[in-house]
């Protein structure tokens, strides 16, 4: 499978595992990840909290390239709802009656960070590259990104992230407040993410589980009209010049050429 659950203890450890491709989010892995959160859901009294982690060297490295190629192609109406429906997918994790955790291990980059930022806690590797590079692919922000990052890290770091598409180590993110915990590396962030989600199952299950909805509802408030704003906008910038050149850039690893960016802007507006 494309997800993996085990059951430590009281913890239930969701592991996305397509190391090949980096953990990104391919169509499989969004269909099996769906999966494991219904199982979890349906045997909750089992559980006292959840990790979610990635396997091999990454956490998550985004959207799949062929997924997004397959958007491009299709029209602006269909894409709102298509992405307004992949963001729930994975935003499922917050309607768990469980407290999520979750365990940066390596890279996590635009989607596969947001599926970070949705979780309750946060514990980094001290070299994972971290980031929301949306822009760079010609892409607004989604899944999220524009409301979390904001709940979680204030507005500031939301402008300066989401608009320059910059990268940042476990190291800086501690900084920004983006994650609560750095570790030395990847297998000791995943140590004490499992440490940290035992010591909370451990704890008496209904003051934990009435105690997170007391949390996230405030955090929740306008998240909805904000993940409509970001498929709606997302849909329409999949057929611009920007996002054709952003994306072929980023499959042949090089920088976008300007020209063409600044031309398909001055024609968008």
């Amino acid at each position: 499978m494309a997800v993996k659950i085990e059951k430590v203890g009281r913890v239930a450890r969701i592991i996305l595992n397509q190391p090949e491709k980096m953990n990104a989010m391919t169509a499989q892995l969004v269909e099996d990840f769906g999966k494991v959160l219904e199982s979890i859901h349906e045997n909750a009294a089992d559980f006292g909290a959840v990790l979610i982690t990635g396997s091999g060297k990454a956490f998550s490295a985004g959207g799949d390239q062929k997924w997004l190629e397959q958007r491009r192609k299709d029209t602006p109406s269909r894409n709102s709802q298509i992405m307004h429906d992949f963001y729930h997918r994975f935003l499922a994790v917050r309607s768990l009656p469980l407290p999520v955790v979750a365990a940066i291990n390596g890279p996590a980059v635009g989607a596969g960070m947001c599926l970070a930022m949705a979780c309750d806690i946060r514990v980094a590797a001290r070299t994972a590259k971290m980031g929301f590079p949306f822009v760079s692919l010609g892409l607004h922000p989604g899944m999220g990104a524009t409301h979390m990052i904001a709940s979680v890290a204030g507005y500031e770091t939301a402008y300066r992230l989401l608009l320059t598409g910059d990268m940042v180590t476990g190291e800086e993110a501690k900084e920004l407040r983006l994650v609560s915990q750095v570790q030395e590396d990847g297998p000791s962030a995943q140590a004490e993410a499992l440490a940290l989600a035992e010591r909370i199952a451990a704890q008496s299950p209904v003051a934990v589980r009435t105690l997170v909805r007391s949390l996230r509802r405030k955090q929740e408030e306008g998240l909805e009209a904000a993940l409509w704003r970001e498929a709606d906008a997302q849909a329409h910038c999949y057929s611009t010049h920007d996002m054709h050149e952003g994306l072929k850039a980023s499959i042949e690893r090089r920088a976008p050429r300007e020209a063409l960016r600044f031309r398909a802007a001055s024609n968008f507006f």
